[in-house]
């Protein structure tokens, strides 16, 4: 069996769940995958249309893409 090279990849979801009772959740779209495995990190462009580089914490949880781009 094939090992993952990456945990993610460019146009997966990225999606931090709220740390507050109320706060809304925070998704970003992954532009790039930077990095190998276990020290990969993201350039990604937030929901309110900034970009920056992300280092995935345990509050992250990756949401594949239906369609990945070719």
């Amino acid at each position: 069996m094939r090992e993952a090279k990456h945990a993610a990849e460019a146009g997966d979801l990225i999606v931090i769940a709220g740390h507050h009772v109320g706060e809304p959740d925070r998704v970003a779209e992954i532009l790039e995958v930077v990095g190998e495995l276990p020290h990969e990190r993201y350039r990604v462009r937030w929901d309110d249309g900034h970009e920056s580089v992300y280092y995935p914490g345990s509050d992250a949880t990756i949401k594949r893409a239906t369609h990945h781009r070719a």
